[in-house]
C-alpha cells in the first residue's frame, strides 16, 4: 500500500433516531457546530455534519437520520468516540446538569494514570472524555 499521506480521516458516521435531539446534544453540550446539512428526500435520509472546525482541516461527525427509523441496535463492534477536555470533573458536572447520562464517573483508567469518563448521547452511543493537560 502507499504512504499515509495518501489518506486523511474525514468523518465518523452515526445513525440517529431523532436528528434535532442529537444535534442539540452535540452542539449545546459538547460545543460542536453544525457545518452542513443535506436532506435527500428521494433517498429518505438527512445528513448533518458537526465538528469543531471546518471539514478541510478537521475530522467531523456525520449524523444520519433515515426517515421513519427511531431506534438502532448498538451491536457489539462499536466502541466509542473520544473527546479531549481540559477539566474532566467540571465538564462532567456541566453535562450532568444539562441532563446528559454519565455512564462512568471521572477517574484514572484501569492500570494507568490517564483520567477518563464516559457519557452517552441520546441514542446510547458512548463518548469517552479524556482529560488533557
Amino acid at each position: 500500500m502507499s504512504q499515509a499521506q495518501d489518506f486523511s480521516y474525514l468523518h465518523t458516521m452515526l445513525r440517529v433516531g431523532d436528528l434535532e435531539r442529537s444535534i442539540r446534544f452535540y452542539t449545546e453540550n459538547l460545543g460542536m457546530k453544525e457545518l452542513r446539512r443535506a436532506d435527500v428526500p428521494d433517498g429518505k435520509y438527512t445528513l448533518v455534519f458537526l465538528g469543531y472546525g471546518d471539514e478541510k482541516s478537521n475530522t467531523v461527525l456525520e449524523l444520519t437520520y433515515n426517515y421513519g427509523v427511531e431506534h438502532y441496535e448498538m451491536g457489539s463492534a462499536f466502541g466509542h468516540l473520544a473527546l479531549g477536555v481540559s477539566d474532566i470533573h467540571a465538564t462532567c458536572e456541566k453535562l450532568r446538569a444539562a441532563g446528559a447520562k454519565i455512564s462512568r464517573e471521572p477517574g484514572p483508567v484501569k492500570f494507568g494514570t490517564t483520567v477518563i469518563a464516559f457519557i452517552e448521547d441520546p441514542d446510547g452511543y458512548k463518548i469517552e472524555l479524556i482529560e488533557r493537560s
